[in-house]
């Protein structure tokens, strides 16, 4: 099996909090890691899905209202079956397991069947969504207690269980999780409860995630909105606090597209997520070894003492050199290190080797600008790049007087994008481009779908290529890095996004 259970347990039912995927917990990503059936339902988000191993398998028994792609009876039989094959099964679950969901029902049919089981807390959103719409569930001397009571129960109940009536009488503040669906009726109740019709009252859909929308209003008069599933209704004095944090970041109700390979997406995905960003993650590019299977570079870097310099231009070079072919950095005894740009510092860094240069321009040319003329008799380079990398500083330094060795790290591949994913991606308000081939793909990708509308790039080698294709480019980073590009995006944004 792909995963490994501890101490005999083999299902794990994990909350996945609000919707937020930097919410989920450090015990659920690294149980994620780890497994080897994902079990989810419809709230989970997809970065989520992400953490687990891409050979881990994905089953979806979401519930949407009116739709049940299983029933509970058949989720549970599914995870006491995968639990006795012994797979590492992590059953994914909305907010908190044990909160208004139906863990409880999944534990003891475990349990029954005799398989072991481990409960991981999740951040429930009866707590997380109102903090996200800027409301307080308690404040001192006013609202000091609250209450969590589900809308939806047991159809069989008839009129329900909840005393709304008696609810109203306790004050504090009302948090109603699934009450959308009868909202009317419970707001009346409340009122038949004693409680004033001025009562202030919100209701807050997709709680601490991008798509975030907050309808303030009162008891009275909530219902006169329309409201949609999954929301969560705030009823008190705290309702009608405006300390809105998550809807001032400055990429609130943006949607931008990130094109890098999925690798290599997570930091600017989630400093955009962290701006407030909905981000359209569709990695038009993946890398892979060059088509010799890395054996040039290898044999180059066999006689790596033979070389003045080693030069390399991303951090997929770095670790297409160094991981496989020169574990030991004390290889590179004599050798100077040359890179472009602060990632392939970063990376370099990471495998304990200081860069010798680094232009203060990130591109090709910039290293050209600053690279030393050759000792007397000449001195050799040895140029690690992308296959079909720009010739600019191969030839540059050779004009300079160096003899160069090209060889072929590794070699960018194109990634095909579902339909999905591509029309979210041509409504977006913005994408993000980090390098040519990222800019020729998505093109190519798109087909007749138009761009967004804002059209940001890296630096000018990239955004070279952008109108090449015939498109404007709208933001281009002053500093060619991932901050530089986020800095520039963030300002060309910063105005309202339009209602």
């Amino acid at each position: 099996m792909g995963g490994r259970t501890i101490g005999g347990v083999t299902v794990y039912l994990v909350g996945a909090g609000p919707g937020d995927p930097g919410l989920l917990t450090r015990r659920g990503a690294e149980l994620l890691a780890r497994a080897d059936v994902v079990v989810h339902d419809r709230l989970s988000a997809a970065e989520l899905l992400d953490l687990a191993p891409a050979a881990a398998e994905r089953i979806d028994v979401g519930k949407a209202p009116q739709h049940h792609r299983m029933s509970q009876a058949e989720i549970n039989e599914l995870l006491v079956a995968r639990g006795r094959r012994g797979q590492m099964v992590v059953r994914l679950k909305g907010g908190d397991p044990f909160v208004f969901a139906r863990g409880s029902e999944e534990a003891h049919a475990l349990a029954d069947a005799g398989v072991a089981y481990e409960v991981v807390p999740g951040i429930t959103s009866a707590l997380a969504v109102p903090a996200s719409a800027g409301i307080p569930v308690t404040q001192r001397f006013s609202s000091t207690s609250f209450t969590v009571v589900t809308g939806h129960e047991d159809p069989a109940s008839g009129e329900g269980s909840v005393d709304w009536e008696a609810l109203a009488r306790v004050g504090g503040t009302l948090v109603i999780l699934m009450g959308v669906g009868r909202w009317p009726a419970i707001a009346a109740r409340l009122l038949a409860g004693g409680l004033s019709p001025g009562t202030p009252a919100a209701a807050v859909r997709w709680g601490t995630r991008p798509e975030q929308h907050t309808t303030r209003a009162t008891l009275a008069t909530l219902g006169d909105h329309p409201l949609e599933a999954p929301s969560v209704i705030v009823v008190g004095d705290v309702a009608g606090e405006r300390l809105d944090w998550f809807e001032r970041r400055p990429l609130a109700g943006r949607r931008v597209v990130v094109t890098r390979s999925r690798a290599q997406a997570s930091h600017l995905a989630d400093r955009l997520r962290e701006l407030g960003a909905d981000v359209v993650e569709a990695p038009t590019i993946a890398t892979d070894p060059p088509t010799d299977g890395g054996a040039a570079l290898a044999a180059a870097l066999a006689r790596i003492a033979e070389f003045d310099w080693l030069v390399l231009t991303s951090p997929n070079g770095v670790a297409a050199t160094f991981d496989p072919h020169l574990p030991d950095a004390r290889a590179l005894a004599g050798v100077r290190v040359a890179a472009v740009g602060p990632g392939t510092v970063d990376a370099l860094a990471a495998r304990r080797v200081v860069a010798d240069l680094v232009p203060e321009r990130f591109v090709a040319e910039g290293l050209l600008a600053a690279f030393p003329a050759p000792p007397a008799g000449g001195g050799r380079v040895l140029l690690a790049q992308a296959a079909g990398a720009r010739p600019v500083l191969a030839e540059g330094l050779a004009e300079a007087g160096w003899q160069v060795e090209v060889v072929a790290a590794y070699r960018t591949v194109a990634v095909a994008l579902d339909a999905e994913t591509l029309d979210r991606a041509s409504t977006a308000d913005a994408v993000t481009f980090t390098s040519s081939s990222t800019v020729d793909h998505l093109v190519a990708a798109l087909g007749d779908r138009p761009l967004p509308a804002v059209v940001a790039s890296i630096g000018p080698i990239t955004s070279a290529t952008i109108r090449r294709h015939g498109h404007e480019v709208d933001v281009e980073a002053e500093a060619h890095t991932i901050e530089g590009l986020v800095d520039a995006l963030v300002e060309h944004l910063a105005a309202p996004p339009p209602a």
